[in-house]
């Protein structure tokens, strides 16, 4: 188990715009207020006015984003995962006639062998299937906790109600932050996936969208002209493109993900094939751009042909940082030709545009969520409540995934 509280609180800090956007190491994976007033405080927190009139709990329940990623939940008893894909394979020669190849697959005396090479071999020869085998295992860990005192604080409320109002203000300022951590862990996996796509060889895999505009309309636009002078040329480009590669990854094919190359009896096989229907599409696009252009885009790509806007799709406010929403810099976790996980290359993107991605691409393996309180404490009167948590980002770059960015150079 990997302890993971520091990176939940780093991605958490940029996310709130609490730190300026920095790397983001996913690879070992995948305010303002007076706060003391001339009245006083009451002694054990040291920050609670002790107060005479209404008290308002400054905090609403938050609810964690980037929930359209597929969850699973193998528990800590089998807390890997094991996924099993197969090879395509080159179909082979026909023995039911005489062909051009084996002229004598029909032949007065020959039997169903080969023959000396006159006919094909016998009916009774093997032909494995050839198996590749993922493992995606690991357990990424932290914890929450929180203190609540018997009697030591009344002195700072006017009525037990008041006491009761601030105890439930508390506990929603927990569950806000535990929710704020649930979705940090989901933006590191999202993070690793635009950051390892990006280093992928599969090139259809990324398109930077600036270039294929200009090649398309023989152009010479930049980024910046495109999402504003050229916004709804840029968008009609955009929907079209996306709608293709929707149903080109309906056809089973090796584009648009890795196929790691295994060699079985002397014969090397690097061919997966794969297809994602429709309904196993998910999308996630950049909503501040395509918020300018919602009226003429959305009509067009949210439709029951294509993807049902409330369970196949979310817009993402920011990617990495909500002071610099567009961007990402992050050091991702990768696959490489041998299918083994190592560490990639830092990669910076200054305009991420969207992701659409087989459900089955980036999962989360919720192993443990586990709430346990303490007996109270016999002398000081107080408990505390402990959350535990366990999970394991999956990034399979053997599904299909296409990441959309612009860029002003060919990348």
């Amino acid at each position: 188990p990997k302890d993971a509280h520091a990176l939940m609180n780093e991605i958490m800090k940029e996310a709130c715009g609490v730190k300026a956007i920095a790397v983001v190491d996913s690879s070992s994976f995948v305010s303002a207020g007076e706060t003391v007033l001339a009245t006083g405080v009451e002694n054990t927190l040291n920050a609670l006015s002790t107060v005479i009139g209404r008290t308002l709990m400054a905090v609403r329940p938050y609810k964690a984003k980037l929930n359209i990623i597929n969850a699973i939940n193998t528990d800590m008893y089998t807390n890997r995962l094991r996924k099993v894909s197969f090879y395509s394979k080159d179909s082979l020669d026909s023995g039911n006639l005489n062909t051009d190849l084996f002229s004598k697959n029909l032949y007065n005396g020959y039997d169903n062998g080969s023959n000396s090479g006159a006919s094909t071999a016998s009916m009774w020869v093997q032909d494995k299937p050839v198996a590749l085998e993922v493992n995606f295992g690991g357990c990424s860990t932290w914890q929450e906790c929180l203190t609540t005192y018997k009697y030591q604080l009344k002195n700072a409320f006017r009525s037990e109600g008041d006491f009761n109002t601030f105890i439930s203000g508390i506990m929603t300022a927990k569950a806000n932050d535990i929710e704020m951590r649930k979705e940090a862990f989901n933006r590191m996996l999202v993070l690793n996936a635009i950051g390892a796509t990006y280093q992928s060889t599969a090139t259809e895999c990324k398109v930077n969208l600036t270039d294929e505009f200009n090649k398309k309309f023989g152009t010479e636009y930049t980024s910046v002209q495109l999402r504003s002078t050229y916004l709804k040329e840029f968008m009609q480009f955009f929907v079209s493109r996306i709608k293709q590669d929707m149903r080109k990854l309906t056809i089973n094919s090796k584009l648009y993900h890795m196929s790691p190359s295994k060699t079985v009896d002397g014969t090397t096989y690097n061919t997966i094939l794969r297809h994602t229907p429709i309904d196993k599409q998910r999308l996630m696009l950049y909503n501040p751009l395509f918020m300018d252009a919602e009226a003429y885009v959305f009509p067009e790509i949210f439709n029951t042909k294509y993807l049902d806007i409330g369970k196949q799709y979310e817009g993402v406010d920011f990617w990495q940082s909500i002071s610099t929403p567009e961007k990402v810099d992050v050091t991702p976790a990768i696959t490489n030709s041998s299918g083994q996980c190592v560490k990639g290359t830092n990669t910076k993107i200054d305009f991420v545009v969207g992701l659409l991605y087989d459900v089955d691409a980036l999962m989360v393996d919720y192993q443990l969520d586990d709430v346990s309180t303490t007996p109270e404490e016999a002398r000081k009167h107080y408990r505390n409540t402990w959350w535990t948590f366990c999970r394991n980002a999956i990034y399979d770059p053997t599904e299909n995934m296409v990441l959309y960015y612009m860029a002003d150079h060919a990348a």
